[in-house]
């Protein structure tokens, strides 16, 4: 549990952990604090875009979408390892998430994964509250490429927040792990990730290791979602979108604001993988 890192110490933070750092308009004072409070901070949570292109993917994380006002989230890790900070406070991110898996984030005191989720964006704690967030520039469908350079990235930042605030490497989490209705970050192997930041922290900040970091997979004991999987999420965000206006408005018991472009995001990326998935059943054919 922490207060957050001002921008300045943050870019002090990352700057000393190696990551090139793109500053984007405003991003200092760039928020959501008006919708509510930004702290204690528990964590880190690593995201996906589901988006192609660095230049309109900075776009949308930055300003969002009409019925989802940006930032969504603190910092874009792009293809080529730049990180694009566009915002800095309280960021429509994380959403509603297990308060369990808060609670073994925080004692720091789960094994290789935190427990497996039970409650989402609709009925879940306000994960925008307790995390930051980091959005990496990946389609997210199993074939679009991790190059190392991002992986390495990815790694750095996670370090140097962990490193600023004394947590160890449990205190960084995939978005799936946060929450049950989501499956974007599914393609990085989140146990290896830690392992790979708990290393990092072993030497100083400014250590280069000898290879690079190994690039994001689906983990070996957690399969890549399935199709059934992906069915119950296009579901899990179709519901979403009709309780836009009444649930998935902020309310005061903490629950986030998400609008429909944020679930037409999602949906749009679980359509596409099922595609995919009914092309190799065709081929098998």
């Amino acid at each position: 549990m922490a207060n957050p890192l001002s921008a300045s110490a943050v870019l002090t933070a990352l700057r000393a952990e190696g990551v090139r750092v793109v500053e984007v308009g405003n991003w200092r004072t760039h928020n959501r604090n008006s919708k509510g409070a930004w702290g204690p901070l528990n964590g880190s949570i690593v995201h996906h875009t589901v988006t192609k292109g660095t230049a309109s993917t900075v776009r949308i994380v930055r300003d969002g979408y009409a019925d989802l006002p940006g930032p969504l989230c603190h910092g874009m890790i792009a293809k080529d390892g730049q990180v694009h900070m566009v915002g800095w406070g309280r960021t429509n991110h994380a959403g509603g998430g297990d308060p369990a898996v808060l609670a073994r984030v925080v004692a720091e005191d789960y094994g290789t994964r935190p427990p497996a989720t039970t409650k989402g964006n609709s009925n879940g704690t306000d994960g925008n509250r307790h995390f930051y967030g980091w959005e990496c520039e990946n389609l997210g469908d199993g074939k679009d490429p991790w190059p190392a350079a991002q992986c390495d990235a990815i790694v750095r930042v996670q370090a140097a927040l962990c490193r600023a605030h004394g947590w160890s490497a449990k205190s960084v989490i995939g978005h799936p792990e946060w929450s049950s209705d989501k499956v974007d970050s599914r393609s990085i192997d989140m146990a290896q990730l830690r392992a790979d930041v708990a290393e990092r922290l072993t030497h100083p900040a400014s250590w280069s290791p000898g290879k690079t970091t190994p690039t994001p997979k689906p983990p070996k004991e957690t399969p890549v979602a399935t199709t059934d999987d992906r069915v119950k999420a296009l579901h899990t965000n179709l519901l979403s979108i009709g309780e836009i206006g009444t649930t998935a408005k902020g309310t005061p018991s903490g629950r986030v604001e998400h609008g429909a472009g944020y679930y037409l995001a999602h949906i749009l990326s679980e359509v596409r993988a099922l595609r995919a998935d009914v092309a190799g059943l065709k081929k098998e054919k």
